[in-house]
């Protein structure tokens, strides 16, 4: 449906007359009972239209699209005219005439604001609904060429492409949707009714759609009326009960799409229809722990990334942008995914952002030094690590040199540049680790503990489980294997892990590291964990294809049954962030590091994997064999 009229509607013109009329019959009765003359009551028109006009326009009243207008644009009408009252008040006491009293003036503005917001309200019920092709519709027409000063042409949806839907959640989300498409010309959804489980709103209408039980009469009721999509719109609804709803639909044959709908716990959440992610159905709840403390500690610091090209270095850029640095310095060895988040960037941001590219190793440190000579960043994170366990089993001498001895070159140029901060990115494969990644991991975080202990020096580093949508993560590879029919491979049937969006684990290094004071090894609180075979049955349902199998293919080299994160330890301390905890752990002496580190290189400098297999599991006393982790869990 398109607008009827493209020219402004002369509210100001409809504003005057309206104030007319109430001011003639409100204040007519003094001049009959010979309380006013009529010199009086035209001094007191004047000063009146002449005060409430020139409120409303400095009040930006007439600047309202009032055919869309929500709340807060009758909300700004009701408080421009209660503070032109006070005005009225006060400027009519000063004229040589008959003052009004206040509580008269005070009913005098209720009155006229409460006729004025009908006037409002009628023009957007004509505008609304003038298309309707009844007589109610003509009606409305009419009405609106009044309002429109010109011929109003009826605009029919095309019915062709057009896809009914029926939408679950007939609260703020819901009613927030019904609009948002009612209000777009373009729209080719067309909402029907709404699903709801509240017996409150079952049986009644929400803005004009009636509210079914979600139960077999609603089904009946969409399939009378050909709807065949359903969408749900209850972004504050559990994942359970998203699944339920989700499967009671969809095993009734309909499809089902969801609402991305912004909330305090997802502001940066687009509104769009789309189609169900596996992220949508997992058995835990969005986190959101950024708040305005650690905004203010970003702003207008000079922040390097090192790895800011990666899944999660990229999501660290894109969270710092939202709060105000000074600059932000990404620096990987792969350019291509570089230069694509230099690009969003600039493009999101344009010259309101300093962001610069260094195609840099962090193991090169000469590379490096040039880097921190021209920065002279504030703050330091370290997201770059090889990271893909079954390849670092293979590859334990690059394992161990990009890691481990990465990190150190980062964190000697930390100390020798005065760096104010230096986080480091961790995981929890590094809590008694059962592989080599997760041993390199565990002895990045001896070192970040031992340079804390330097003077100047502040060092942080924090742990989190898998994050859903990173690069070689299960949820790719299983969307691959559904997308390419099957089969969905799960290494075994028991394994279970931890799981997190991206921007929540992003939004964790970034809180955990502007709280931390020096040498904290920070981990989150992620709920419970996720059986890896539920989530491959959850995917491939969601997909359609129930005929996919899912197999077996065993344990990977180094990889053990379960994650631990250890927010249950007796080990952890309380943060004042209740999804943060400290871990309590002596930090190894720098005489010590050294001692280990000389061993791993001289392991590394023999080129021989295994060899350097041998010296992690003496470097890190908690590195196990898988074999001997897994052989406890039933």
């Amino acid at each position: 449906m398109e607008e009827p009229n493209k020219k402004s509607v002369p509210l100001f013109f409809f504003d005057f007359i309206i104030f007319l009329a109430v001011f003639s019959l409100f204040f007519g009765h003094y001049h009959l009972k010979h309380e006013m003359d009529w010199e009086t009551i035209h001094y007191q028109l004047v000063l009146s239209v002449l005060v409430y006009s020139v409120c409303r326009i400095c009040g930006f009243v007439y600047n309202q699209v009032w055919r869309y207008g929500g709340i807060q644009c009758y909300m700004r009408l009701i408080a421009v005219d209660a503070g032109a009252s006070i005005i009225y008040l006060l400027l009519q006491r000063g004229l040589p005439y008959y003052p009004i009293e206040a509580v008269k003036v005070i009913s005098f503005t209720g009155c006229l604001t409460l006729v004025t917001l009908e006037m409002r309200l009628a023009y957007r019920y004509c505008y609304k609904y003038y298309d309707q092709d009844n007589f109610l519709g003509a009606i409305l027409r009419m009405l609106l060429r009044i309002f429109a000063h010109g011929k109003v042409e009826i605009k029919r949806m095309d019915t062709s492409t057009v896809k009914k839907i029926a939408i679950v959640g007939a609260g703020k989300g819901g009613v927030e949707l019904v609009e948002s498409l009612e209000n777009n010309a373009r729209e080719t959804y067309l909402p029907m009714c709404f699903f709801d489980e509240d017996p409150t709103k079952i049986g009644k209408k929400v803005n004009g759609y009636a509210v079914y039980p979600i139960d077999i009469a609603g089904i009946e009721y969409l399939k009378e009326h050909d709807i065949h999509i359903i969408v749900l719109a209850i972004p504050s609804a559990k994942p359970a009960d998203k699944m339920r709803i989700y499967e009671y639909f969809k095993s009734n044959g309909f499809e089902v799409r969801t609402y991305d709908y912004p909330t305090l716990q997802m502001p940066e959440r687009k509104r769009r229809i789309r189609e169900f992610e596996i992220e949508d159905l997992l058995n835990r709840d969005s986190l959101q722990v950024v708040d305005e403390s650690t905004s203010v500690y970003y702003k207008d610091k000079k922040i390097l990334v090192t790895g800011g090209g990666g899944s999660i270095g990229s999501e660290l850029c894109r969270q710092l942008a939202k709060m105000g640095p000074k600059q932000i310095v990404i620096v990987d060895i792969y350019e291509n995914c570089a230069y694509d988040l230099q690009q969003g960037l600039l493009f999101a941001y344009k010259k309101k952002l300093d962001i610069r590219v260094e195609i840099c190793s962090i193991t090169n440190k000469r590379g490096m030094r040039r880097i921190f000579e021209e920065y002279h960043p504030d703050i330091v994170i370290n997201a770059a690590a090889h990271k893909h366990v079954p390849l670092m089993e293979k590859n334990c001498v690059e394992a161990v040199m990009n890691n481990v001895f990465g990190t150190k070159v980062v964190v000697e140029l930390c100390h020798e540049f005065r760096v104010g901060r230096f986080m480091m990115v961790s995981t929890d494969k590094a809590v008694n680790p059962t592989n080599v990644m997760g041993a390199t991991k565990r002895v990045c975080e001896m070192i970040m503990q031992a340079y804390s202990t330097v003077e100047g020096m502040k060092c942080s580093a924090t742990r989190f489980g898998n994050v859903l949508g990173s690069a070689g993560s299960v949820i790719p590879l299983f969307k691959r294997q559904i997308g390419a029919g099957g089969p969905v491979t799960v290494t075994d049937k028991r394994i279970i892990r931890y799981f997190m969006t991206i921007p929540e684990a992003s939004q964790l290094v970034l809180t955990s590291g502007a709280m931390a004071k020096n040498g904290e090894l920070f981990v989150l609180d992620m709920g419970e964990p996720v059986k890896i075979w539920d989530l491959a049955e959850n995917m491939i349902r969601l997909s359609g294809q129930d005929d996919i199998e899912i197999i077996e293919t065993g344990l990977r080299p180094g990889e053990k049954l379960y994650e631990e994160l250890l927010v249950k330890s007796d080990t952890l301390e309380k943060t004042d962030n209740n999804l943060i905890f400290k871990e309590k752990e002596e930090p190894v002496s720098l005489e010590e590091l050294k001692e280990k580190l000389d061993m791993l290189k001289a392991a590394c400098d023999t080129g021989l994997d295994d060899e350097v297999r041998r010296v992690l599991h003496i470097v890190v006393p908690t590195f196990k064999k898988p074999e001997e982790v897994n052989k406890h869990v039933g």
